[in-house]
């Protein structure tokens, strides 16, 4: 899966080209930030949905792009784009779906977007990255089979408690669990996102390693983690719905810092988060990233879940 620094540099090269030239008809490119302490590899990004997602998670930090507010709506013109977009994109990353609203919206189950985008894209040999918290994933592993896949499903804990008070109207954690399995007996690549690690509410050790113990029993290959960075309205939210919660994480991001319009913990408390994790992912033989932390030196594999679908520079350019 490595690229050496040769190949990172054509690759860049080819991809600035294909911006140069301006097509209108392509897959758009993941804007990677450095500043946030993102470490992605080139890939493209694919949004079948716009508007909030139907979950509604309170930590959601999609609410910052004024294209992912208001009531969710399905991006209907991109079945008739998506295969344009396909043929006009020369290199073949993976393809994510999606980094903001779910691509397995309740809507999907009527409109199939996501589905008829997937089945596209593998026609034309793109791999895919596929990051949700809903079970209804499992209705496309038969597109899936056709071309690389990963599938990443977002497991933030076991305890029902706390999966309906920070994701009210996600699918449940043991539904989400059940999906995975499904996805790795299928021979498709599962890994779980554990994402967002919020302090006080899902952070505790024991639950945690009760979490990837289940996971690695069900089939993933990988654990990723981040801590919560919240968004702007945020905290203003959390003090009229849940007050005490709010004084206490007020409290413990206090001396965070803001960066491109997330707090941040403490480079402190994200580091002890890491140093207490990673070995419990480790004790169940699983492959551990952490995503915009600042201390890549904790992973063993790429924190979207990529090394699994992605190949050598010239497969993407066939």
């Amino acid at each position: 899966m490595a690229f050496d620094a040769l190949e990172l540099g054509t690759l860049y090269k080819t991809l600035e080209v294909q911006h140069f030239m301006g097509w209108s008809m392509r897959l758009p490119l993941f804007n990677a930030s450095k500043a946030a302490f993102c470490t992605c590899l080139p890939k493209y990004n694919l949004n079948t949905y716009l508007g909030r997602c139907a979950h509604q998670c309170i930590y959601c930090y999609a609410v910052k792009f004024p294209s992912f507010v208001g009531p969710v709506s399905p991006r209907l013109k991109l079945l008739d784009s998506i295969g344009g977009m396909a043929r006009n994109t020369r290199l073949k990353l993976p393809v994510m779906m999606s980094d903001c609203t779910d691509p397995y919206q309740p809507l999907e189950r009527e409109h199939k977007i996501t589905r008829r985008c997937a089945e596209v894209l593998a026609r034309n040999h793109f791999p895919l990255l596929i990051v949700t918290k809903s079970d209804l994933v499992t209705r496309d592993l038969d597109v899936f089979e056709q071309t690389p896949t990963v599938v990443a499903m977002t497991v933030t804990t076991l305890r029902e408690d706390v999966a309906s008070f920070i994701e009210p109207y996600a699918p449940s954690p043991e539904r989400r669990v059940s999906a995975l399995q499904k996805i790795a007996d299928r021979g498709v690549v599962a890994v779980a996102r554990a994402d967002p690690i919020i302090p006080t509410i899902n952070d505790h050790e024991g639950d945690f390693e009760r979490l990837v113990s289940v996971l690695a029993d069900v089939g993933v290959r990988q654990v990723t983690i981040s801590t919560m960075k919240p968004v702007k309205g945020f905290f203003s939210t959390l003090k009229r719905t849940s007050p005490e919660v709010y004084g206490r994480l007020i409290e413990i991001y206090a001396d965070g810092t803001w960066i491109m319009g997330y707090k941040y913990l403490s480079e402190e408390r994200r580091r002890k988060t890491l140093e207490s994790f990673r070995p419990i992912v480790s004790k169940y033989g699983l492959s551990f990233a952490a995503c915009r932390e600042g201390f890549p030196q904790f992973n063993t594999t790429l924190c979207d879940g990529t090394a699994y679908c992605r190949g050598l520079l010239d497969e993407y350019l066939r």
